[in-house]
């Protein structure tokens, strides 16, 4: 009895104070790292998002951008960080579920080094295709591609990046040889387009909307999961290509072993920020829709989204630039 409760009382206190660690939690500013340069889409988001964490205690959150790397110098920092709450991750998609099958010898374990928090936003992407293709829908596209082997070249803002593997992913599916063309960036990508260097491209609403409307490009599918408030008429991927579907999501994680009430503490804050009207307008204006997912659910997208990725880079032999 003696040596159970030597057992049983340590653990009891340990579960004591971390709850009372959480009640008290935060008692000074958290710092979320970005793996990417000041006024980038997620860095935009994490901006808007920051200055309402915790506003009644007054302690918020401050913005580190670690820019490198693709994001794994900001991503390791966080993984080697104390596991009390006060450092987390604002990742993207590329960060978080495909870096980890794209880079060999990461210096974490993306399963094993993080404790998901939330999946806080994601942005769907249009397919774009420049006026000389004869297509008018995405069946018509992919019939003039089936019809043009590897004549057919899409941009990207580099090897190994969502819009890459968008076009890597639409090979796959629709059964087409199309070619990549790499860019160093997202506007010589997009710009390649609409030369004419390149007849088609996966892009944010944001990069090519007003194009569209001046009638420079065709927006012929959205790759979300439902069609777009913004453009209702425009059909996504999956009503042609059942199984495709694209968001660059932006999500949160803490290093592995924060404590659980901790991640609830923070996990009831996003959801409460992405909630608030003045919030879900700012993000609505620029084709961002709010998520606020739990930290169990995110880590089963996070796993799912890996997983996927992960075929894509192997049967399209991607390399990183």
């Amino acid at each position: 009895m003696h040596m159970l409760c030597r057992i049983i009382f340590p653990a009891l206190l340990a579960l004591a104070t971390g709850g009372a660690f959480a009640q008290d939690f935060p008692v000074k500013p958290i710092r979320m790292l970005i793996g990417f340069p000041p006024g980038g889409p997620i860095d935009v988001v994490g901006r808007i998002l920051a200055p309402r964490f915790f506003e009644s205690r007054g302690h918020s959150v401050i913005v580190d951008n670690r820019a490198g790397a693709n994001g794994i110098i900001a991503t390791d920092i966080v993984a080697k960080s104390a596991p009390d709450g006060y450092t987390l991750f604002f990742g993207t998609t590329g960060n978080l579920s495909v870096n980890p099958s794209l880079y060999q010898n990461l210096p974490f374990d993306i399963n094993r080094s993080f404790t998901p928090l939330s999946q806080v936003a994601s942005v769907s992407s249009l397919l774009y295709v420049h006026p000389s293709i004869p297509s008018k829908t995405l069946g018509e596209f992919i019939a003039y591609a089936t019809a043009n082997p590897g004549k057919v070249n899409f941009s990207s803002s580099g090897s190994g990046g969502l819009p890459h593997l968008s076009g890597e992913l639409l090979n796959s599916l629709a059964r087409i040889r199309t070619v990549h063309v790499p860019y160093k960036g997202t506007a010589p990508a997009f710009n390649a387009l609409l030369g004419g260097e390149v007849q088609f491209a996966f892009s944010a609403v944001v990069s090519g909307l007003q194009h569209v409307k001046a009638g420079r490009l065709k927006a012929l599918a959205t790759t979300a999961r439902k069609r777009l408030p913004l453009l209702p008429d425009v059909p996504t991927t999956g009503e042609t290509l059942p199984g495709f579907e694209v968001d660059n999501w932006y999500g949160m994680v803490l290093p592995a072993g924060t404590p659980r009430g901790v991640v609830m503490r923070l996990h009831g804050e996003i959801v409460r920020i992405v909630n608030l009207p003045e919030i879900r307008e700012k993000l609505a204006a620029q084709a961002w829709e709010p998520v606020g997912s739990t930290p169990e659910a995110f880590a089963a997208f996070m796993k799912s989204e890996n997983l996927k990725w992960a075929r894509v880079i192997k049967d399209a032999n991607i390399r990183p630039d």
